[in-house]
């Protein structure tokens, strides 16, 4: 059975700014434009791939992976794409990638203006050099977007994609500004105005209300929140750092940087002090005084909140999660209700039921014990053996790949001889290249394969080794230890572990563990 045809269709930024305007939806043009070619050229498109999401390089787009994979795979004869541009806008290495792909695994790329013939070096050259040009162009198009936004910011448009609560977004000539909703900006000043100078009680006394409070107030009052049903506390949060509401807009207030990490880009998003920012067109809800004092406030409760001094007293911090809404557990001292700690779940809304602190610590401990004793039962500390010869095949196996790769490297060189002598004809030397290829492609996949493999098997072996030691000495000195070190060797034996209870201990059955854990050990399986 021949190879089929099928069709990659992305957005780009443009298409999208032009659909704004009215023009037709990109996808289905695009879906149009490429039947019509495949109807013409007589190669019917098998299978659509629509990428809906938008990303600058191939880890953000599933799509283009489950392209890439099916290529590799030589599912395809040919891909369809309206421009080469479309496979690839990021790195070098992404464009590495792709091209790779194509090339050996001999899939064709068809486009309106042009079809590539990834064994024909011309071609080869062609793709690459519109991959490379695509990526310059996609820095320009950014910078030049980037400087559009700084001067509308410096003219006092609003450019944020949705207006903040208390504002909507209203149309100008050019650009976008803000109109105050009023019964929307009351709330706006109330909340301020109840975080820096409190709610007056019956008595006549000022009681300060934190962010968790007045989320709670508005939500006793009935007030309706700007996305969810209830207030939350980042919410809040957010709104007493918004700078819009004291008449202002501005922009790259937080910047993304990029960072390598086992080969993988990681990104993260980092406050900027020298973000652009300027007086807006719109009328400001919050002057700058009462601002000024939240931030103030802000500050104020975040001294008194996290004393440097202040030691660890939950060994399981950063580890118990709520299984019912996956908020991470924290710890509650003792007070005049409870004479012990509990693990509860802060968030408000949940009914997930607390349980004492130590009963949870200490089923923790049992089960790492049970662990222990079962490791023990098995022989496994000593027993390595299938995994030691698997590692040792493995091994052996990367060696001999290479020398079967490099006997089909001078198999292609001496094919290239051959019809330079003219003993070859040009479809017999297209023909062996062509197997030659293949092969070698396949013991490179059957390397990386087994590369990976390696560097698994390894992983598992150096966990399993060192795992139950750090098991037995945690038990052995837990007693002896601080809560600090407790809580920070724990965190290397568990990854994390989920906390549900539904029922509260009745009297008399406190030490009742009527709760489940969900431990999650970080070792291989």
């Amino acid at each position: 059975m021949s190879k089929q045809y099928c069709a990659y269709l992305r957005k780009s930024r443009a298409d999208r700014d032009a659909e704004l305007r009215g023009e037709e939806e990109t996808l289905a043009r695009h879906k149009r434009i490429l039947t019509e070619l495949s109807e013409k050229m007589q190669k019917p498109i098998s299978k659509f791939y629509f990428e809906v999401v938008s990303g600058e390089t191939i880890s953000d787009r599933p799509v283009m992976q489950e392209l890439l994979a099916d290529v590799e795979s030589d599912m395809w004869a040919g891909v369809f794409v309206v421009e080469v541009e479309r496979l690839a806008r990021g790195n070098t290495k992404d464009q590495g990638i792709v091209a790779d792909a194509f090339k050996y695994s001999n899939t064709v790329i068809i486009t309106p203006i042009k079809t590539y013939d990834p064994s024909n070096e011309f071609d080869e050259e062609y793709f690459e050099f519109g991959l490379f040009m695509s990526r310059r162009e996609y820095k320009t198009i950014n910078r030049r977007l980037q400087r559009g936004r700084i001067a509308s910011v410096k003219e006092g448009n609003f450019i944020g994609g949705s207006a903040p609560y208390g504002y909507k977004k209203v149309k100008l000539s050019k650009g976008y500004t803000l109109e105050p909703i009023p019964e929307q900006a009351a709330v706006v000043r109330q909340i301020f105005e109840w975080y820096c100078y409190g709610e007056q009680q019956p008595d006549g006394s000022i009681k300060r209300l934190g962010t968790d409070a007045i989320a709670a107030k508005l939500d006793l009052l009935g007030i309706q929140p700007p996305i969810k049903d209830k207030w939350s506390k980042a919410t809040i949060q957010d709104m007493l750092k918004n700078l819009t509401y004291t008449g202002k807009v501005f922009f790259g207030q937080y910047k993304e940087t990029k960072t390598t990490i086992n080969g993988n880009i990681s990104k993260k998003r980092v406050y900027n002090p020298d973000y652009t920012i300027a007086i807006g067109k719109h009328p400001a809800i919050i002057d700058e005084e009462l601002f000024n004092l939240a931030k103030q406030k802000r500050k104020e409760l975040q001294k008194c909140t996290t004393p440097s001094s202040l030691a660890l007293q939950n060994p399981l911090s950063g580890l118990v999660y709520c299984q019912k809404c996956g908020s991470l557990m924290t710890r509650l001292g003792p007070n005049n209700r409870n004479k012990y700690a509990a693990l509860k779940c802060p968030n408000r809304y949940c009914d997930n039921v607390s349980s004492p602190l130590y009963l949870v610590e200490s089923q923790v401990l049992q089960y790492l014990r049970d662990w222990l004793h079962a490791y023990k039962l098995n022989g496994k500390i000593v027993d390595f053996a299938p995994v030691n010869n698997e590692i040792e095949l493995k091994r052996n196996l990367i060696p001999k790949i290479d020398h079967d790769i490099s006997l089909l490297t001078s198999q292609l060189n001496r094919a290239y001889d051959l019809l330079e002598q003219e003993v070859y004809t040009i479809d017999i030397f297209k023909e062996r290249q062509a197997t030659i290829k293949s092969s070698i492609s396949t013991l490179e996949n059957q390397r990386k394969a087994a590369e990976n493999d390696l560097i698994q098997l390894q992983k598992l072996m150096d966990t399993q080794n060192n795992f139950a030691p750090k098991v037995k000495h945690l038990l052995d000195s837990y007693n002896s230890n601080d809560v600090e070190t407790n809580n920070r060797i724990l965190k290397e034996l568990i990854d994390h572990i989920s906390y549900e209870k539904n029922e509260r201990n009745t009297r008399g059955k406190l030490e009742n563990c009527n709760f489940s854990l969900h431990i999650y050990p970080r070792i291989s399986s």
